[in-house]
């Protein structure tokens, strides 16, 4: 038996070898199969499509890194410069000749963002992510606890706390609720907490993480997302932000800290609300001079958004 085993011994190790080559080989053809589809630039396969949801029990998300740039075919960027026009309230009026519309998530039917899109327009959808609205389909879902104290001059809405689990789940709930009804993109608002009276003691840090969190779900499902004001983090947040949503920076004379955008290829998306803009001419036409020389693409429109009118800036 020993003459035997001894015998054949070669032939079982040449056997051995050549299955370990095979495999090895197999491997590689995997991995080489995988690796093509991995970088054919597809949405699809540039967007993860089984993470969305999977992290609803942490409290705090781990630092959001895998953003910035590396998935640049994968959601709506909108160019700077770009026409515009932004209404939240009444019903909304699509015959504006522009190339992206911002809208209410909650109270647009999903009948109007589809004939947007026939109209081929670019639909972002509003909503609030650092507010309680006691008026929204998902009010009681907040806990008493999350809630702070009330935004001056907004009946019935009141501050969040950012750092809640629950505030996040609901939060990633919006964000697919942005993905089901179509929208390009997202403007969440009220992302300044850490600088306001909220009644919660979070800080600028936990503002940043939350931002973050808030870029990295919203790629994550394919949109497209916008840092509304928190002008004073917006050097650390435009990598992760594809536009910026501003309010009166010509009127507070913030509007310099909006340039990374638009150095980066980013638009700025302005409103102005002081009645001067309106009603005098000549402070208009400064203001818009000013607006083009940013690039910017600003709007003179009333506070409520309701479109009663509107003056543009375009370019």
């Amino acid at each position: 038996m020993d003459t035997v085993c001894m015998r054949y011994l070669p032939i079982l190790l040449l056997a051995t070898l050549l299955s370990s080559t095979a495999c090895v080989s197999s491997g590689d053809s995997a991995d080489s199969v995988q690796s093509a589809s991995e970088g054919n630039g597809s949405v699809s396969s540039a967007t993860p499509s089984t993470s969305t949801d999977s992290t609803d029990t942490a409290t705090t998300p781990t630092t959001d890194t895998g953003d910035i740039g590396s998935q640049s075919a994968s959601w709506y960027k909108p160019p700077v410069a770009i026409s515009w026009q932004w209404q939240l309230s009444g019903v909304v009026n699509i015959a504006h000749d522009v190339a992206l519309y911002d809208i209410d998530l909650f109270d647009t039917p999903q009948q109007q963002i589809d004939e947007l899109h026939l109209q081929g327009r670019h639909v972002i959808c509003y909503f609030s992510a650092g507010s309680f609205e006691e008026w929204r389909e998902d009010a009681t879902q907040f806990l008493d606890s999350e809630k702070g104290n009330t935004l001056d001059g907004w009946p019935g809405e009141r501050w969040l706390d950012i750092r809640s689990g629950n505030t996040r789940k609901i939060m990633r709930q919006r964000l697919e609720l942005a993905k089901q009804k179509k929208c390009d993109g997202v403007e969440p608002d009220n992302v300044d907490g850490y600088v306001n009276n909220s009644g919660f003691d979070f800080s600028g840090e936990h503002q940043l993480e939350y931002n973050r969190f808030l870029a990295t779900e919203a790629h994550n499902r394919g949109l497209s997302i916008g840092l509304k004001n928190d002008l004073d983090q917006v050097v650390a947040l435009e990598p992760y932000y594809d536009f910026a949503v501003n309010e009166q920076c010509f009127q507070y004379d913030e509007c310099d800290l909006l340039t990374s955008f638009i150095e980066q290829g980013k638009p700025v998306l302005g409103a102005e609300y002081k009645s001067k803009y309106v009603n005098d001419i000549e402070a208009r036409d400064t203001m818009c001079s000013d607006a083009r020389s940013r690039q910017f693409s600003t709007l003179i429109l009333p506070i409520n958004l309701n479109d009663a009118f509107r003056l543009s800036c375009a370019l």
